[in-house]
């Protein structure tokens, strides 16, 4: 696939993975259109990346429907699919109630079904298209303390499977990538948890969430960014590539 003036479309893109794709993207000449909840923050981003911000919680499908449309309309079909947005919740599995968890499985799981069945038709038109789901190796393997969000994640890798099974032989793929801990908001916010609940100090937090990447550092989102790239411009289908 050809990014020069494909029409892509990015969630989350606020901050994060989400800024670091859009603007990488927008290097390579992309038609990028930003959805998010928080509208300030994507239009920082859009200002940067010559984008067209769209506020859209991705939970709720009637405004996934009128944020694509809203995004069709300034920048043609959609060719690319970003799934970005996600939220990350800590607690012990007992301590989790339906509530909690549906909300999880919301944002993390439900929101990549919405936006995906909201632009295949694009791509099933166009005779190709791509389809790349920012999971997390939690997608991959088991955390304690976060189980709806593994869920969700293991969900969202099997969609992609399912997906790129399904449309194998018609040019639109659909992949996950699957990064460890990556310096973000979502981190940060973890290493604000455990120096209030542990008392370790915010150095100590962070180096203890580096270590469980096999790297043994916090990955940078343009290294996210990077990978989305290389399979929005491959064949590969069906991946669940793992980023630690």
């Amino acid at each position: 696939m050809t990014l020069a003036d494909a029409h892509a479309v990015v969630t989350g893109a606020g901050t994060g993975i989400g800024r670091a794709v859009a603007l990488a993207l927008a290097e390579e000449g992309a038609k990028v259109s930003l959805l998010g909840r928080r509208i300030e923050k994507l239009e920082e981003v859009a200002g940067a990346a010559g984008a067209m911000a769209i506020s859209c919680d991705v939970t709720d499908p009637a405004q996934v429907s009128r944020a694509m449309r809203a995004a069709r309309e300034a920048n043609g079909p959609i060719g690319l699919l970003v799934n970005n947005a996600g939220a990350a919740a800590s607690a012990p599995f007992a301590k989790w109630d339906t509530e909690s968890w549906r909300a999880s499985l919301a944002v993390n799981l439900d929101g990549v079904f919405h936006c995906t069945h909201a632009v295949i038709e694009d791509m099933i038109e166009a005779d190709g298209g791509r389809i790349v789901t920012i999971a997390s190796n939690a997608g991959l393997r088991g955390y304690a303390y976060t189980a709806p969000y593994c869920a969700a994640k293991h969900g969202a890798v099997g969609l992609m499977r399912a997906l790129a099974v399904e449309f194998a032989g018609k040019n639109i793929t659909a992949n996950a990538v699957c990064p460890g801990f990556v310096d973000t908001e979502i981190v940060a916010e973890a290493v604000r948890l455990i120096t209030h609940k542990t008392g370790r100090s915010e150095d100590e937090a962070r180096a203890e969430l580096a270590a469980l990447n096999p790297s043994g550092r916090l990955i940078a989102p343009r290294e996210v960014a990077s990978l989305v790239l290389e399979l929005a411009r491959s064949d590969r289908t069906g991946e669940a590539v793992e980023l630690a």
